[in-house]
């Protein structure tokens, strides 16, 4: 019996960061915004609305340069736990379809929909439920790339964007790919590009023309790997599965930044989070790592073993200050203070009784600091130490 027909779609939430921020407040709709670091800082457009990007702002430009392009501009900060709920419910969406997901960002993803036109029709009617569902359900804009291949359906998805959906048939995967320019193609970054371009190679049809034994004499093994792929040929499989190791946060200061106190208040809020994040997401830390960035751009990361895991904030706390303190001279500036937690273990849900009775108390009251927040918002209850810094978190 011959092998069912593969199909993989490429789904990717449209401007996800700003469409969210569109979506608590209708007022923003159609208005030039990003999400990312404050106004007068040194952070970066970590999203943008496609009204701010006719402007030419993109995503990873400095918001300075990004305020100059349009000084209209709204500059939103991060409301990360939106984001996280909304992926999340998409995800669940996706998962219905089919349990072969593989999600590579908290935007973006790849399912195997190969044999599910029995439940759910052809791959583009798979597409156009996904759409709908995605629309009706979590109130957000999608795009999809449909292919026989991740390859493929990805730069289709790019291509679709917003709020697309292109399908590219079995057996013209090459010819669809042809006349796009050669940086199109995953692994063709600048300098690549560029060299490239300087063999007279400017789109993906020129490099799927070129013969495959030169390329791989002028680019090693990468020649070959991007010779397949312009041919628009791409076997990599659907991981459903990726362990995520650590998670983290990072403030850049408008200004460097050698306050201890200062320093103190950030470590303590970061570690904060982090330990909501982990119980929200019922896992347990390992390892916590802090990371020191300093005016020259010098950076240094170093980590230490926890002796039991532990999604509390204190115990992350007091390791990364003993961190902080024995790898920060007094006076010395930052440019950037960064704080993770890696080692990651499914079990947020352990039994007070293994703990000491400081623990158990400790255990208790974060339980219902984060019911309040739940209930409440997660401005409703913070330290006095960082009622200030609540008020500052685009810094």
């Amino acid at each position: 019996m011959a092998e069912p027909q593969r199909w993989i779609i490429h789904v990717d939430l449209d401007a996800f960061f700003a469409s969210v921020e569109e979506l608590l407040n209708p007022e923003l709709r159609g208005k030039p915004l990003v999400v990312g670091g404050a106004p007068g800082s040194r952070g970066v457009v970590a999203s943008a609305s496609y009204a701010a990007r006719a402007y030419g702002i993109r995503s990873a430009m400095p918001v300075a340069q990004a305020l100059r392009l349009c000084p209209d501009l709204i500059v939103l900060p991060h409301h990360f736990e939106e984001y996280a709920k909304r992926s999340a419910a998409v995800m669940a969406i996706l998962h219905e379809i089919t349990p072969a997901v593989e999600q590579i960002s908290i935007d973006e993803a790849f399912l195997d929909v190969t044999g599910c036109e029995r439940l759910w029709g052809p791959p583009v009617e798979i597409g156009r439920l996904i759409q709908r569902r995605v629309r009706d359900e979590v109130s957000l804009p999608v795009s999809l790339g449909i292919a026989s291949n991740k390859l493929v359906a990805k730069i289709a998805c790019d291509l679709g964007k917003p709020q697309g959906l292109v399908f590219v048939p079995t057996g013209t995967e090459a010819s669809f790919l042809a006349p796009l320019p050669i940086e199109r193609l995953w692994g063709v970054g600048k300098v690549t590009g560029a060299r490239l371009r300087r063999l007279g190679i400017q789109t993906i049809g020129d490099l799927a023309a070129w013969d495959v034994e030169s390329l791989e004499r002028m680019l090693g093994k990468a020649g070959r790997a991007l010779h397949t792929a312009a041919l628009g040929q791409d076997a990599s499989p659907i991981a459903g599965h990726r362990e995520r190791h650590s998670i983290s946060q990072e403030r850049t200061f408008a200004q460097d930044l050698g306050d201890p106190e200062a320093l103190g208040r950030t470590l303590l809020g970061m570690s904060e989070d982090l330990a909501a994040r982990l119980r929200e997401r019922h896992m347990v830390a390992q390892e916590v790592r802090i990371k020191l960035r300093y005016p020259d751009f010098r950076t240094i990361t170093r980590q230490v073993k926890l002796p039991q895991p532990t999604d509390q904030a204190q115990v992350i706390h007091a390791h990364a200050a003993a961190l902080f303190q024995k790898h920060w001279r007094p006076g010395e500036r930052l440019r950037l203070l960064g704080l993770a937690v890696g080692g990651l273990l499914e079990g947020g849900g352990y039994q007070l009784d293994l703990f000491a009775d400081v623990d158990k108390r400790r255990i208790r009251l974060n339980r219902a600091l984060d019911e309040i927040r739940r209930r409440f918002g997660p401005e409703a209850i913070t330290r006095a130490s960082l009622a200030g810094r609540r008020g500052r978190r685009g810094d």
